[in-house]
Parts: structure tokens; sequence; C-alpha cells
């Protein structure tokens, strides 16, 4: 069965369509209006065996917030919606991932609740046309959009661009672990009885 989904969400800021499936190939289209956030989008992509295509148009006159935040926030409805009732995953993924001199790590848990901890600092104010201070903006959408407890370290860096790329990076591979199936796991992987 392959997991996917596709997410509409038109607002007077931003028109944004995305289909996206978690059983894929790494394989994808993506335009956003904002070059930088393509190549990490695709990145993920490719990084986390995830198929997506990604049309985006935003008020890119005004600023890259919206363009960004919509986006997290579709990605993360549709993270949702594809991995379904949660039956067979393994729910917990991370992933401590190198970049030249960066070290980022990315833990994430399919929890149903909602949290970021997001723990680095830039030194620029950006890269390319992408706002650095919108990295946060972007795991925070993502995170409560897909009902995720999400955590994004900075162990060691100073390359911006490294350590954006490999944020996007460490994080598509923690995803991929958290959504993939585990023989052992018959139902939901909660003492509960239930993951939401």
């Amino acid at each position: 069965m392959i997991r996917n989904a596709t997410i509409n969400r038109k607002t007077q800021e931003t028109d944004i369509t995305m289909d996206f499936s978690v059983d894929g190939d790494g394989k994808s289209q993506i335009e956003t209006g904002i070059g930088f956030f393509d190549h990490m989008l695709n990145s993920f992509c490719k990084h986390g065996f995830f198929d997506m295509k990604l049309n985006v148009k935003g008020d890119l006159y005004v600023d890259c917030h919206h363009t960004i935040e919509d986006t997290g926030i579709v990605l993360g409805q549709a993270i949702k919606e594809a991995i379904g009732d949660k039956k067979g995953i393994k729910r917990y993924g991370s992933f401590l991932l190198p970049m030249d001199e960066t070290l980022v790590l990315c833990a994430v848990d399919l929890s149903g609740r909602p949290y970021l901890n997001f723990t680095a600092e830039f030194t620029t104010e950006r890269v390319g046309y992408f706002d650095t201070e919108m990295v946060r903006e972007f795991f925070y959408a993502v995170s409560y959009a897909a009902g995720m407890n999400l955590h994004i370290k900075l162990m060691d860096g100073s390359n911006n661009h490294h350590i954006i790329e490999a944020m996007f990076k460490a994080f598509s591979k923690a995803l991929d672990e958290a959504t993939s199936y585990d023989a052992r796991i018959k139902e939901v992987l909660s003492a509960k009885g239930t993951i939401s």
C-alpha cells in the first residue's frame, strides 16, 4: 500500500498544491519561488525517499515568510494524512547527520502531540532569498500540522548553508525511520492503544 496525500491550501497570502508520498523513491518536482527553499525540499525528498510534487504561489513581494510557513503547514498535513492510523509503524526516528563541519541531531515521535524543540543560531540573516529565521518557523509549522514531537539540535557547525541543509536532511532520515514498518508491531506502538 502506497501512503500518499494531496493537499490544497489557498489563502490571501499563498496558494499551495502538494502531492506527497511517504513510500516513494525520492523524486520531486518543486516550485516555491525561493531557490534555496526548493533545494532544501528536494534534499528532504531525496534523502528520505519521499516523493513530492509541490507548487507554491506566495506573496514574495512582501517577503518569504508566508510562503515558507504555509508550505510547512501543508507538508505537516500531508504527512499526517499519508501515514493514516499509524498501525505497524516504528513511530520514533532519529538521525545524527554530518555535513562537512556541521553536525545536526534530529529526533521524531509521531505521537499526535505537537511539540518543537529547536536549538540553533545562525550568523547570517539569509541564505539566498531564504531568511534564516524561517528555518525554525518552517519546522514549527510542520510539527504542529503533523502532530509530531520534533527535536532539532545543532551540535556543531559554522556555515549557515550547511547547517540548514543538514537540518532538512536529518529530518528526512528521522522521519523515514519513524514512518517505516516493523513486522513486530501489529497495531500502534503505544501502551495506551492509540496515537492521537
